[in-house]
């Protein structure tokens, strides 16, 4: 693909105005019904659009944007499409890849149409037009231009190349995610800094446990290595805050953090291999 449209949808307005434009009657009443819990655990009434965060907000987006969105690039990219096109959705945040720049205009375009008449618009400083890709990555070298990047799903995606000099796309933890995440884990090691260091271990192994499922893809290692490092940095400060005379060195700062947070190292294969699927004769997956 060469041009890709990042696009991040924003829900200006109901998801609830919107079912009733789908005549869905069963749907409209379960959720104009819905209202929001906060933390506290207080209820409050939501006539329009979804609470910020909250689970339902999720649900809501897919089937809205699913006759709102997804039925409808099916049908363009069926019918109009001269070249290749890749979409890829997640809730309210997609992708859309096109093989030429004048595709990519006239979706964008038309996406704008296609929203108003739904109530919808898209954030004005998350949706980009960029040059993206094998031969994008060439040409803007050439031109004395670094690769154009973007971000999705928490991830940074940027043209890379192999061992063998061929093109790939690489994917690392993006910058703004990562010093938010430890912007938390630091104010959270304060809270818990005079609890038994066993007990900080094991939460702070949930954390950086978690955080390794979803980042540790490959061409992330060094991202997540520096992730760990970090933690532990945060983890020693805390701790040496613990008295005014601690003794808390590297060497015994490295073995505590040995014993109770996991390593950082790939967990996750590429996606030519987890989604390599080889059929036979009529298989219903061909």
């Amino acid at each position: 693909m060469t041009y890709f449209l990042v696009l991040l949808l924003a829900l200006l307005l109901g998801v609830v105005a919107g079912l009733r434009a789908l005549s869905a009657p069963a749907v409209v009443a379960w959720a104009g019904a819905l209202g929001w819990i906060g933390l506290d655990g207080t209820w409050a009434q939501c006539d329009e659009g979804t609470p910020q965060g909250a689970s339902i907000s999720t649900l809501l987006a897919n089937v809205y944007l699913h006759y709102v969105f997804d039925l409808w690039v099916h049908q363009l990219r069926r019918r109009h499409a001269s070249g290749h096109m890749v979409v890829t959705r997640f809730a309210d945040d997609f992708v859309v890849g096109f093989e030429f720049r004048r595709e990519a205009r006239w979706f964008l375009a038309d996406l704008r149409e296609r929203f108003a008449k739904f109530g919808l618009d898209l954030h004005p400083e998350k949706t980009r037009l960029i040059e993206f890709g094998r031969f994008a990555a060439e040409r803007r070298r050439m031109r004395g231009r670094k690769p154009e990047t973007f971000e999705f799903l928490g991830f940074t995606h940027i043209c890379a190349k192999t061992r063998d000099g061929r093109f790939k796309l690489a994917r690392l933890t993006s910058k703004k995610r990562m010093r938010a995440k430890l912007r938390e884990i630091k104010v959270e090691l304060r809270r818990r800094r005079h609890l038994p260091i066993p007990e900080q271990g094991r939460w702070l192994a949930s954390v950086v446990r978690g955080h390794l499922a979803y980042y540790a893809v490959p061409d992330d290692a060094l991202t997540i290595r520096a992730f760990r490092a970090r933690v532990i940095w945060h983890w020693r400060k805390a701790l040496r805050r613990r008295s005014q005379r601690s003794n808390l060195t590297w060497k015994r700062m490295l073995r505590i953090a040995n014993r109770w947070l996991p390593f950082a190292r790939t967990l996750h294969p590429r996606p030519s291999v987890r989604f390599d699927a080889r059929t036979q004769g009529r298989s219903p997956v061909r």
